[in-house]
């Protein structure tokens, strides 16, 4: 990304999620009235075990990211995280976005930076499957699926995805629609 693109999506980023960093799991807070979870497995299971698991995992994935980027051009926004204020090197086909100090802290060594790396690409139901079943295996965490614009957000995670939409309207409609795969927990976690 040049300068100027990096400059452009930080300030749409502020205009659509003020007072959020592109952090996923701080949006809920404050976003909490356009936010629903789905967990990827029946009975809020959390890892696959088999293969038939997994083609359970990733049709919800995608189902879900096809209702909300069919048509669309979106950016996989995948985070690195670091001790260090330096940049790593970068992502293959990503990017370089911007750097986060998420944890402070007066010792050095436990402090914790957020390297936010991003990859445009047309949406197509199956074309990041392989990153959705690493997520699923908890070996990547934190990345957002967005459209351009950064109107929804798609935070998939092992065990689910949260999702963050336009208005209530629209996450009730989405609730709905998949009522199957909610939690049964009061807070919908």
């Amino acid at each position: 990304m040049s300068g100027i693109e990096q400059a452009a999506l930080t300030e749409l980023w502020q205009q659509r999620w003020p007072g959020c960093p592109p952090v996923g799991h701080r949006l809920r807070g404050p976003y909490r009235d356009v936010w629903v979870r789905f967990h990827s497995l029946p009975e809020s299971k959390r890892y696959a075990q088999d293969e038939s698991e997994y083609a359970v995992v990733l049709d919800r994935y995608n189902t879900v990211l096809d209702e909300l980027f069919a048509g669309t051009d979106v950016y996989v926004i995948t985070p690195v995280w670091t001790r260090e204020p330096d940049v790593p090197p970068h992502r293959p086909n990503a990017g370089y976005w911007k750097s986060l100090l998420v944890e402070d802290d007066p010792e050095s060594d436990f402090r914790t930076y957020y390297h936010l790396f991003v990859t445009r690409r047309p949406w197509q139901r199956g074309c990041i499957d392989d990153l959705l079943r690493s997520i699923a295996d908890d070996e990547v965490t934190d990345v957002l699926i967005t459209d351009i614009q950064l109107q929804r957000i798609h935070l998939p995670y092992d065990g689910g995805a949260d999702v963050f939409l336009n208005t209530p309207e629209e996450r009730d409609r989405m609730r709905h629609r998949h009522a199957g795969w909610l939690s049964s927990h009061p807070g919908g976690l």
